[in-house]
């Protein structure tokens, strides 16, 4: 009982740090695990005992028999199963051709690169290396987004990696999965018929099984079959179901099933599907946190000497500093991406969670089977895991500034709310050339926003989701404009260190309006104008003007004139480096008006020789 609470303590601690220092949480949770196994049992024991003992010797431990392996394959499983949730192909066909060849050819180059550099160097068997080179072609959102959550990219690389860890993960896995499949069919009747039609099988009825049930899982969601408190446990006994079935049916295809399940599911009309996503996330974090201190833990000192040799270096220098540079360059040729662009990417892959846990069941598997040189895979794919993760996460920020991809300045603007008003805004600003994000909890706001082509995000305010958006990490202008002022205040309270750090600014109140006196210093463009006033004048006159500017007495009698016009609300100063400084209705002062500028505002036209004669 000590040792299954000390394991959940430790792995949710573990978490807490890695989310306190930035880094994945694979990191010290499989440290962490190897100090309480081996290291303990080495250097920490008397009796020279682990701390936690994974597998019962007779004495202690926490898993009878091949238990232990029976609680790996539900896990990952489970883990699997989000992962194919999240694999749309919309987004394989949207995300572009970088991302869509860093997934097929560049794991393609990574599978036939590592698995030769592991035949000749370690001289394992040719199937052995290609299921290690297999299990290593997968990095993953949980090691990428904490590395880049706080380096300041531009958004076409921060995207490439993000989508290549999000897409990269079911098929990696699903990669190793065969591969795994083919050895244990391989080994039991060689490269014969037999052979060939057990594998079949085991495609077919994995393939099978993940299809059926998730549209019937699907079906009983949608038509209300299942009561809404039921949903989550139920969505997760027919995941159990599914791949325990389908191991009955055919012996290693249920992992196989699962991730079929759930690629279906993740790209059908499912209308809780976010809900379920949240629930499968907050259920991984706990088995992740269980799973990793578990299979570290497991590990004995003997299978950390295999690797105790020059070997070892060799192959984890040529990994990170020979495929996947060759990859990376092999998928973005021919791409707007610029060389250091490029070298910045092929710096950032680390490996991880799935990689770790398949390794760990697959390695024990084999060995069990007795095949030869099995005892390699697990403790080779931990390091190459550890190692780039542990790479990455102290020099990817150091990398970028040396390559000059570290953005100085944050242009990029989040816009709260995706009304009418924030649509005309945010598509005048995604015009001129400004990455522009607008964030909203209406379905119907955010459509029509994407429907212009605005980038926008159907998330709640209160969500933590914004804040591990690294597609964000170019935000440095904060505009809350919903028609909710206590909505406006709680984001610039709680985004404007993290989105607002050139400017973080809210529509004022209509007591604010009413007392300029109160006028707060992040008021947004006018003490005159709250949500109601822009909202009237975008629906009379739903565009947004330019006018020249000579100097600054020719800025501040246009000043003048749109706040006394009823339809005119000024919005920016433009100046000849094509710069926006936002006009506040705290300050309509700014220092930098000069030839060549331009006053933005929104409304009526406005008479040019007026504006000139008032001049």
């Amino acid at each position: 009982m000590l040792e299954l609470a000390g394991i959940i303590i430790l792995g949710i601690l573990a978490q807490w740090v890695a989310w306190k220092l930035k880094i994945p949480a694979i990191l010290p949770l499989i440290l962490i695990g190897l100090l309480v196994g081996p290291i303990a049992a080495e250097f920490l024991s008397e009796d020279g005992e682990k701390w936690i003992e994974p597998v019962w010797n007779g004495e202690k431990g926490l898993f009878p028999g091949e238990s232990l392996y029976y609680f790996v394959s539900l896990a990952i499983s489970i883990i699997l199963f989000e992962g194919g949730l999240t694999l749309k192909r919309s987004e394989v066909k949207n995300v572009g051709p970088v991302i869509t060849k860093l997934i097929t050819l560049g794991s393609a180059v990574t599978f036939f690169g590592a698995g030769i550099i592991a035949h000749f160097i370690f001289n394992l068997s040719w199937d052995l290396s290609f299921l290690f080179s297999g299990l290593i072609i997968v990095t993953g959102p949980t090691v990428i987004t904490p590395i880049l959550r706080n380096i300041p990219l531009k958004k076409d690389v921060s995207a490439v990696l993000k989508w290549e860890g999000i897409l990269i993960d079911p098929i990696g896995a699903l990669v190793a999965v065969l591969v795994f499949e083919f050895i244990s069919v391989e080994g039991d009747s060689g490269f014969t018929k037999t052979a060939l039609l057990e594998f079949g099988k085991i495609i077919l009825f994995g393939t099978t099984f993940g299809f059926t049930f998730a549209h019937a899982l699907a079906f009983a969601i949608n038509k209300k079959l299942i009561p809404h408190y039921l949903l989550n446990v139920v969505s997760l006994s027919t995941v159990l179901l599914v791949f325990v079935e389908s191991e009955i049916f055919a012996h290693e295809s249920g992992l196989l099933a699962v991730v079929v399940m759930g690629m279906v599911l993740g790209n059908g009309k499912l209308e809780n599907l976010k809900e379920l996503l949240y629930f499968k996330e907050s259920l991984s974090v706990l088995l992740i946190s269980i799973l990793f201190i578990l299979l570290a833990a497991n590990i004995n000192i003997e299978d950390m000497m295999l690797l105790y040799t020059w070997k070892t270096a060799v192959i984890f220098l040529l990994v990170v500093f020979v495929v996947r540079p060759l990859a990376v360059f092999i998928s973005t040729a021919g791409s707007k991406l610029s060389l250091n662009e490029k070298l910045f990417v092929s710096w950032v892959g680390p490996r991880g969670i799935v990689a770790a846990g398949i390794a760990s069941l697959f390695g024990s598997k084999l060995i069990k089977q007795g095949v030869e040189g099995a005892e390699y895979i697990t403790p080779l794919v931990f390091m190459i895991v550890l190692g780039t993760v542990l790479l990455n996460a102290t020099t990817a920020r150091l990398f970028a500034k040396l390559v000059g991809v570290f953005l100085t300045k944050s242009n990029g603007i989040l816009i709260v709310g995706a009304s009418k008003v924030s649509r005309l805004l945010g598509h005048y600003l995604e015009s001129n050339g400004r990455h522009v994000v607008l964030i909203d909890s209406n379905r119907s706001n955010i459509d029509k926003a994407k429907e212009l082509g605005l980038e926008a995000l159907s998330t709640n305010i209160y969500s933590e989701t914004l804040t591990d958006n690294i597609e964000l990490n170019d935000i440095g202008y904060l505009m809350a404009m919903t028609g909710n002022p206590d909505i406006n205040k709680y984001a610039i309270n709680k985004f404007s260190k993290q989105f607002g750090e050139n400017g973080s600014f809210r529509l004022v109140t209509v007591n604010e309006m009413n007392n300029p006196e109160d006028n707060p210093k992040e008021g947004l463009f006018s003490h005159t104008d709250d949500y109601n006033r822009l909202a009237e004048v975008t629906r009379k006159f739903p565009s947004i003007q330019e006018i020249e500017v000579n100097d600054k007495e020719h800025y501040k009698n246009l000043i003048e004139i749109t706040n006394n016009d009823n339809d005119i609300i000024p919005l920016f100063l433009k100046d000849n480096q094509d710069e926006f400084h936002i006009i506040s209705s705290y300050n309509t002062e700014i220092e930098k008006v000069g030839e060549n500028c331009k006053l933005v505002y929104l409304g009526k036209p406005l008479d040019i020789e007026e504006a000139v004669s008032e001049d």
